[in-house]
């Protein structure tokens, strides 16, 4: 609390609330093309990286499993859970009909849900919202937070939340948009390669659990079908991405 506030009797829990509140609306500069690029460079580096990307691969896979989240509780079903695993994989269990477009759009939701949590949050920073971006990304974190049923689960959840909270309270305005920045670049190129790695992984996985082989169960269509359906969304909200942050020219 700041003097002046003491001095006039301000309850603590208001000032903070005000605070909060102020940081959230706080309009900060869009990066310039080079710092957007440098910092697009840096999280391909990143991605490409097999032990970096191991562990980056499990904040894609919270994101991943909060789309299923989300997609299973707009369509009417009840949501009973999420698992996360060491091996960067998760399960999200919903409770309704076994088939049907609900079920269909709950399966579909997850690996485009990294990709078009990366185009909203370019938009945010290209307009000039990078820290009530960062605040989304926190409340996204505390809401897949209260389904967790696991320890492992938990305990990543809390992790990135950590994180990405102490860049929203932190960091000043030019950092914080930095930061946007950066998570942006990762939901989306993460969101991109764990499309592209959803081949290998059913190769190696002979259960055929995948959401593309559940998809294929739903709907009839080939698994190899809604696997490129996942590539092409991921490489459309890339170039979405770009165009809204002005690396992509207008045709």
């Amino acid at each position: 609390m700041t003097a002046a506030a003491a001095a006039a009797g301000v309850p603590f829990w208001r000032n903070l609330l005000a605070e909060v509140v102020d940081r959230i609306i706080a309009v900060s500069a869009p990066p310039d093309r080079l710092h957007l690029l440098l910092t697009a460079g840096a999280v391909v580096l990143a991605v490409a990286v097999p032990r970096v990307w191991r562990l980056l691969r499990h904040g894609i896979t919270i994101v991943h499993e909060a789309g299923h989240g989300a997609a299973a509780t707009l369509t009417g079903r009840r949501l009973a859970g999420i698992r996360l695993h060491s091996d960067t994989s998760g399960v999200t269990v919903s409770v309704g009909r076994r088939r049907g477009m609900g079920m269909i759009a709950t399966v579909l939701a997850g690996y485009p849900a990294p990709s078009v949590a990366g185009v909203l949050m370019a938009w945010a920073v290209g307009a000039g919202h990078a820290a009530a971006a960062l605040c989304g990304a926190v409340a996204l974190l505390v809401l897949v937070l209260l389904q967790i049923r696991n320890w492992f689960g938990l305990w990543s959840v809390l992790v990135a939340g950590v994180a990405v909270g102490a860049a929203t309270w932190l960091l000043d305005a030019g950092w914080r948009s930095v930061a946007a920045t950066a998570l942006a670049a990762l939901l989306l190129l993460g969101g991109l390669r764990a499309a592209a790695e959803l081949p290998a992984s059913r190769a190696r996985d002979r259960s055929r659990t995948s959401d593309a082989d559940q998809l294929a169960a739903l709907t009839h269509l080939p698994a190899l079908i809604w696997v490129g359906v996942f590539v092409l969304l991921a490489l459309a909200a890339l170039a979405g991405a770009g165009l809204l942050l002005g690396l992509v020219p207008l045709p």
